[in-house]
């Protein structure tokens, strides 16, 4: 909450100083580019945030899918677009995956060719088991894994996206052998992780928290260094003893590099805004994520630092598309 205030205050004295331009803007739509399909969790997030600057910004801002290639199909189309502010893009984490994973099929640079207006929400990936599997904890799993004669199975939503990259980021802080099956989506590998196909899975809370609850799976562990109030009662891994394992499941609007740094203002202050209301804040910590904010530079150092993380750890599984 500290960090969206004071997001909030920079972004209400930019809005002060903002040139003609920014003042006039919006006077037509706006599109709001999401590079993966409807009822998604980015294409939520999407939505929710389209809404509320549609009533502020007094200008329809409209939700335009464009799936495919793990995001890059709707970020190459702004990354090309006239930077005018009339065509943003909102972005999960695997956003600063892709240069690591798509190394010779990227028609843009993920730093260069955007422009950070943003972050507008934040949350854990959530460490799971089958209820039938004996261990109640990390140091349980670590202990059952290293005890049997054979890698166990980790499922995951695809090859390189951030649940993947934590199971391999785990194998390799614990020291233990898992063998990496990627599924089509988080709904078929749930499937095969309920019937005990696979022995553990990260996953994201929207999909996780329903069967967490009915008990069908047990939450080890959360990925982020602080709890989620969504399962309160979950350590994270920090606290399981990893000292150094942090993995956040973030979201952020972007735009075309080359914006006019008041329109950016303008619409940092608006997103933070939107971030405080409390209809934002329920509605989000009900998929299991919190709102957030952050100035762009703030944005866009977060950005640098997780490009060259996950390319690391990429590198280190010898995850690949190319």
């Amino acid at each position: 909450m500290r960090q969206i205030l004071r997001a909030a205050a920079c972004g209400l004295l930019l809005l002060a100083a903002l040139p003609v331009q920014a003042q006039g803007y919006p006077n037509k739509p706006v599109r709001m580019v999401v590079g993966f399909a409807a009822a998604g969790p980015v294409d939520n997030l999407a939505r929710l945030y389209s809404r509320k600057l549609s009533l502020s910004l007094g200008q329809q801002f409209v939700v335009d899918n464009r799936p495919g290639a793990s995001g890059m199909i709707g970020a190459q189309s702004v990354a090309h677009a006239a930077p005018d502010g009339y065509t943003l893009l909102m972005v999960p984490s695997t956003h600063a995956v892709n240069p690591g994973l798509y190394k010779k099929k990227m028609a843009f640079d993920t730093e260069r060719d955007f422009q950070p207006v943003s972050l507008v929400a934040e949350g854990p990936f959530v460490l799971v088991v089958p209820a039938a599997l004996p261990v109640k904890s990390v140091a349980e799993l670590v202990a059952y894994a290293k005890r049997q004669g054979k890698p166990l199975n980790y499922a995951s939503a695809g090859v390189g996206g951030l649940p993947h990259l934590a199971g391999e980021l785990f194998k390799t802080s614990a020291g233990i052998e898992a063998t990496h099956i990627p599924y089509k989506g988080a709904a078929p590998a749930t499937v095969d992780l309920l019937a005990g196909q696979v022995s553990f899975m990260f996953n994201n809370m929207l999909s996780a928290l329903p069967n967490i609850r009915d008990g069908r799976l047990r939450a080890l562990a959360l990925t982020t260094a602080k709890r989620s109030p969504a399962l309160p009662e979950v350590p994270t891994m920090q606290e399981s003893g990893f000292k150094n394992y942090e993995v956040s499941g973030w979201y952020a609007l972007l735009g075309p590099a080359g914006m006019d740094p008041g329109v950016v203002a303008k619409l940092n202050a608006e997103v933070n805004r939107a971030a405080r209301e409390p209809d934002v804040i329920r509605s989000l910590q009900t998929d299991g994520v919190e709102a957030q904010g952050s100035t762009p530079q703030g944005l866009g150092e977060l950005i640098h630092r997780d490009i060259a993380k996950w390319a690391a750890v990429v590198k280190a599984s010898g995850a690949t598309v190319d």
